[in-house]
């Protein structure tokens, strides 16, 4: 991995992918006791920063392999991703989901014209297994979520934004913290950082229970998560950290930031209230950590992302009804 990968990735992706603004709100601001600006790639095609990698991957393909087709691994929004990128390409792509992913991103990915294969990850389904025999079958090439050079590469234009947007408004050093799975996003952004915003130093974000990334950084070894389900932070919930992402976040990232699903669903619905952004449990840690673990960081300004807004429609009521009673216990009015 190198900064000219990302460049050359930006240069394929220049006219398809969205070049997301960078925003900001004095309300958050008093929140938060600095500055807080937030990069919203949940405005990104199909909802997240992984069409970035996704698109990033495809183009990347030999022609030979293109029209093969792709396979991959996902809950949700590198499926979607993948699936845009591989139909904006004129080949197939088949995504391997568990069953138990968000409603709303199985049947996004279908529309996008990926072929679905649903597997039973709480009872401890072979993905694996399943995806090399497909892969064998048909001749797929595997598009990894997070652990592949030119999908790092992809997720690494967001940190060439962030630079550049940093410049513009005069911020010359800060936090960034990034919403962290595998570290593919993370990762990205750091290597990109270290080339052109060498004083903006990449923070991980992860959710209680599954902070693999941030446990890692610490022992400075790859650490497990002991679950892969029953968090609301789908998104972002991965075994450990990747093999290549690994050791970019141990030479560059700082430490990592945990918070609580509650957080998350406040920021998701400050966020939406503030920004008029929707947001998905996982794609709003890194703002929640802004936001509420403050002690933690340093610094007048702190720059976040939101990776993605892929969120059931239950689940994104349920954060704004949380904001609500939480406002009524302020006033002490709550019945």
């Amino acid at each position: 991995m190198n900064i000219e990968m990302i460049r050359a990735a930006a240069t394929r992706l220049a006219g398809h992918a969205r070049r997301t603004p960078l925003l900001s709100s004095p309300f958050l601001d008093d929140i938060a006791g600095r500055r807080v600006w937030i990069k919203p790639e949940c405005l990104q095609h199909t909802g997240s920063f992984k069409f970035r990698g996704a698109w990033s991957a495809v183009s990347a393909l030999s022609e030979a392999a293109r029209a093969r087709g792709v396979i991959a691994f996902s809950s949700g929004n590198h499926a979607q991703g993948v699936a845009l990128a591989a139909r904006s390409h004129g080949t197939q792509a088949v995504i391997i989901m568990p069953q138990d992913a968000p409603r709303v991103k199985i049947e996004n990915t279908k529309a996008l014209g990926a072929e679905v294969v649903l597997y039973d990850r709480a009872n401890g389904e072979d993905r694996d297994a399943i995806g090399d025999e497909l892969s064998a079958a048909r001749g797929l090439t595997l598009i990894k979520p997070y652990d592949d050079p030119e999908v790092i590469a992809g997720q690494g234009t967001t940190g060439l934004e962030i630079a550049q947007q940093a410049a513009e408004k005069g911020i010359s050093k800060a936090d960034v913290i990034v919403c962290c799975g595998g570290g593919g996003f993370s990762s990205g952004i750091a290597l990109a950082l270290e080339a052109d915003a060498p004083q903006l130093r990449v923070r991980p974000a992860e959710p209680q229970g599954y902070d693999d990334v941030a446990r890692s950084l610490a022992s400075g070894r790859i650490e497990r998560n002991k679950s892969l389900a029953g968090s609301l932070c789908d998104a972002i919930v991965t075994p450990q950290p990747g093999v290549l992402t690994f050791p970019i976040l141990k030479r560059l990232a700082g430490p990592g930031l945990v918070v609580s699903e509650k957080d998350a669903m406040r920021a998701m619905a400050l966020a939406f209230n503030r920004l008029k952004i929707v947001a998905e449990p996982g794609g709003a840690v890194a703002l929640a950590a802004a936001l509420f673990h403050g002690a933690e960081i340093g610094g007048e300004d702190v720059i976040v992302t939101i990776s993605g807004g892929n969120v059931d429609r239950d689940v994104f009521q349920r954060a704004l009804d949380m904001e609500h009673e939480d406002f009524r216990q302020d006033r002490g009015d709550a019945a």
